[in-house]
């Protein structure tokens, strides 16, 4: 079985968003995936088998399978239209958020992804001892999103990951409105083993629609202000989607010799 290592929401190798992804004949167990998983050790690796629908795609964090992943499914489309499916420009995944389409577009893959209702929730006091400054609001969508004051507490934060892990939502992305970009942000998972997520493309499905409203804007220019960083544009759409488009490179390509 092949497994590439894509770097996402990046051009240059090293930064942006490592994911792994395998590209099978069938599917192994659910034990087998969630093993290769925390053997990788990267916030995701995606499992891809081409059935007759299509190509069917799942996501796997070193602690559980999730029902979206962004940045794993920039790099799949990434291998698939390089490596699989050379002369198509367009790629769709079966997927547990439904069927995810992704467009080559130049050196962008653009991903046409759903939007999710955010409701504001009182600022908590484990909120503050989370992220060791208080925010100004917190927004609950897929994941829990905390709004600060500005882009600098953003960039210095060093959470408490133990209590990050009982504060509400899966993944708590901390954000504010940028200085060179529309926003900023981080993201932390604590909850499913990924302490910090370099680059989440889930996460601007709700980080992207919530600064789009506030600025009064429909594209959004997004920085992740993690070590490694990477770049975002995304865009509103009708019927409740919203486009995630970012790079990609190629970092490796292995053989995976065990039995799965």
């Amino acid at each position: 079985m092949k497994q590439y290592i894509v770097d996402a929401f990046t051009d240059k190798p090293f930064s942006g968003n490592p994911a792994a992804v395998c590209v099978m004949t069938e599917w192994p167990s659910d034990e087998s995936m969630m093993k290769l998983a925390m053997e990788n050790n990267l916030s995701e690796t995606a499992f891809i088998v081409k059935e007759e629908k299509g190509y069917h795609l799942r996501w796997f964090t070193p602690g559980t399978e999730v029902e979206l992943c962004g940045h794993a499914t920039l790099a799949s489309s990434f291998v698939i239209l390089n490596y699989y499916d050379k002369q198509s420009d367009t790629v769709q995944f079966h997927t547990l958020s439904g069927v995810l389409t992704i467009t080559r577009k130049g050196n962008l893959y653009e991903m046409d992804f759903p939007r999710y209702e955010l409701k504001e929730i009182p600022v908590t006091d484990d909120m503050e001892k989370a992220f060791g400054v208080r925010p100004q609001k917190a927004i609950l969508g897929l994941d829990l999103i905390c709004v600060f004051e500005n882009e600098e507490q953003i960039r210095a934060m060093t959470p408490n990951l133990h209590v990050l892990e009982r504060v509400e939502g899966r993944v708590h992305n901390a954000t504010a409105k940028g200085i060179h970009f529309d926003c900023v942000s981080r993201s932390f998972a604590p909850k499913v083993a990924v302490p910090e997520d370099p680059v989440c493309g889930s996460a601007h499905c709700q980080i992207a629609d919530y600064w789009a409203k506030e600025l009064n804007k429909t594209t959004i220019d997004a920085y992740q202000a993690s070590k490694r960083g990477g770049f975002l544009h995304c865009e509103l759409k009708p019927n409740n989607r919203i486009a995630i488009s970012g790079n990609a490179t190629l970092v490796a390509i292995s053989e995976i010799v065990a039995q799965l």
